[in-house]
């Protein structure tokens, strides 16, 4: 029953990845090495944010707003564009679209962050013998971050790769692509604890590295 349940959480978080490669033309057109290579700039880039985490955040004895640490956090965020970045403009790409480019990419970005955040949780949790909806929660939130990583790849697409850009829509872009890039640290601070309670942080950080 305990391996019943780890296999449908492991399903609902990671199947979809494999629904959307199939069911959309990245199947088609052979963009898994595209993936595998955004797949290996966001472990970079984990690796690189949680150094400037250790490093730059203190641990904080009070749970009271410090704009300091928060505008840090934020900071901080913008290393996931920056990595995003790299991975449109800089990897070698075989000869495909641009709207498959940033799909494939966004798809292997959003595959890294669930294998390298909920795998190891699911793998030791969800086997347990007692039976919790929290590892429902992580895959349905696994799902919610595949949009979001593409809907940032297809934000860096509109910034970086497309030439011929309305003029109104430059502000709204840089915008929403800093929200996204600050979404968050804005979920994880005291103004938001019930979000910040759902973070999967919460699983491989302390409470004063969340992000």
């Amino acid at each position: 029953m305990t391996m019943f349940h780890f296999f449908n959480c492991a399903i609902l978080t990671f199947g979809p990845h494999a629904v959307y490669y199939s069911a959309t033309p990245l199947s088609e057109y052979d963009t898994l090495g595209t993936s595998v290579k955004a797949a290996l700039v966001y472990l970079g880039t984990a690796l690189v944010k949680l150094v400037c985490l250790a490093t730059f955040l203190q641990v904080s004895e009070n749970d009271g707003f410090d704009p300091y640490q928060e505008l840090l956090k934020a900071l901080i965020g913008f290393i996931d564009v920056a990595g995003l970045y790299f991975a449109l403009t800089q990897l070698t790409h075989r000869n495909i679209s641009q709207n498959h480019k940033f799909q494939a990419v966004g798809l292997g970005w959003a595959f890294a962050d669930s294998v390298l955040h909920r795998l190891a949780p699911l793998w030791v949790g969800a086997r347990g013998l007692e039976f919790t909806w929290d590892y429902i929660l992580q895959g349905l939130e696994a799902n919610a971050n595949l949009v979001l990583s593409i809907s940032l790849a297809a934000l860096g697409s509109l910034i970086w790769l497309r030439k011929n850009k309305p003029k109104t829509l430059i502000p709204i872009i840089y915008a929403c692509a800093g929200i996204v890039a600050t979404m968050p640290s804005i979920t994880s601070s005291s103004f938001f604890p019930e979000a910040a309670l759902l973070s999967p942080m919460k699983f491989r950080l302390p409470s004063s590295f969340v992000v």
